[in-house]
């Protein structure tokens, strides 16, 4: 049987899910082709990628770069509505994401998304034009995509979602100490290979609650039937119950791998010997538990945000992203970076019920200035 080939954009190439999404379609041959290549800064590795993978179109963050003089160049917004592109890899992390996904679920295309802050602060908007231009997302993220696997082939809509989380670096470390976690500390995840900021959000639990309104959004459940669960052996990556009591579970290897190759080769598994396996002779034990939203209150923080709806998701990633930033470059404590996200939601006001595109960027750019302000006394612009 001859495949069709698809031409794959992948937005964040530089990245560690661009990395390995690029690394899937290593080993998978023939099946995909890199069209297009978009990174921000990091040219030495884009170059690399470049010579391997001779794509079409490029983007680096520095437009006078020589690579951009060499190779013709798009925004990530062209490079996701491309006519050309099959598939687009959202793997840039923060706002960043927001324009080109929704550019590409404008376009109709298959969207493979890492971006967890495009669908918390406009999900109804990116879901709405997907459905409009027949686009799909297809969730990036392990525990998405096991809700997804989970519910391939059932006619009835879940009972509850179960997400789970690693808990972090932290989760036995005593309260009176996390104020002292130095940044190294918090980019040492146990179980995932992941970006900064990611890992920062793994490390305060915020980017469980971006996965809750996330859920909400790519599934359709209520926010109060979609509830976490601590699992520090990251095998479980979710699960699904269903109304007769049935629980369906995804689990695997923790490897961002598996459910990329998932997102890229739906509905067809391909094998991939580099790919790990489970050794179920060796695995003693699965723990579950509860987390503690007084240890850790940005996950409180993102799922209350969630429930008020209106343009407060939008607030809660964009002064989430500036305190990150900001702890990242040694201005601001671990357990400040909850303070400053609280700080920021108090503040607005008046939240916008029925947000427009225009509304959330309004209420992204006001949230940037504000926790920054918070943060570091700077006054807004």
């Amino acid at each position: 049987m001859v495949r069709e080939i698809r031409n794959v954009a992948v937005l964040g190439a530089t990245g560690s899910i661009g990395r390995q999404t690029l690394d899937v379609i290593r080993r998978l041959g023939d099946r995909f082709r890199v069209f297009a290549l978009a990174a921000g800064n990091n040219q030495v590795e884009l170059t690399q990628q470049i010579a391997e993978f001779q794509p079409a179109l490029i983007h680096l963050q520095d437009a006078t770069s020589s690579l951009c003089r060499d190779h013709r160049c798009l925004s990530p917004e062209e490079m996701a509505a491309h006519p050309e592109v099959d598939i687009v890899v959202v793997a840039t992390p923060g706002n960043s994401g927001l324009m080109p996904t929704l550019a590409a679920a404008r376009a109709g295309k298959i969207i493979a998304l890492a971006n967890k802050e495009s669908l918390v602060s406009a999900g109804d908007i990116i879901m709405a034009e997907a459905a409009r231009s027949g686009g799909q997302i297809r969730p990036l993220d392990s525990e998405h995509s096991a809700i997804w696997q989970c519910l391939s082939g059932e006619s009835t809509p879940p009972a509850r979602i179960i997400l789970t989380a690693s808990g972090g670096p932290f989760r036995e470390t005593p309260s009176e100490k996390l104020k002292e976690i130095s940044v190294a500390a918090a980019l040492a995840h146990p179980s995932w290979q992941m970006g900064d900021k990611v890992t920062i959000d793994s490390a305060t639990l915020l980017n469980k609650g971006l996965e809750v309104i996330e859920a909400h959004r790519l599934f359709g459940v209520p926010l109060d039937r979609i509830e976490v669960l601590i699992h520090p052996q990251s095998i479980v990556h979710s699960l699904v119950e269903f109304a007769d009591g049935t629980v369906k579970a995804q689990l695997s290897c923790p490897d961002m791998r598996l459910p990329i190759q998932y997102a890229l080769t739906y509905p067809e598994r391909e094998p991939n010997p580099e790919l790990p396996r489970l050794d179920w002779a060796t695995l003693c034990k699965l723990d579950f538990g509860p987390p503690d939203t007084e240890r850790f209150p940005c996950l409180k923080l993102a799922i209350e945000a969630g429930k008020q709806g209106a343009t407060y998701p939008a607030v809660l990633c964009a002064a989430d992203e500036i305190a990150v930033a900001l702890f990242l470059e040694g201005r601001l404590k671990f357990t400040d970076i909850a303070t400053v996200i609280a700080g920021t939601l108090v503040e607005h006001s008046p939240p916008t019920r029925y947000p427009t595109l225009e509304d959330i960027l309004i209420a992204d750019s006001w949230a940037r200035q504000t926790a920054r302000h918070l943060a570091t006394g700077e006054k807004p612009c």
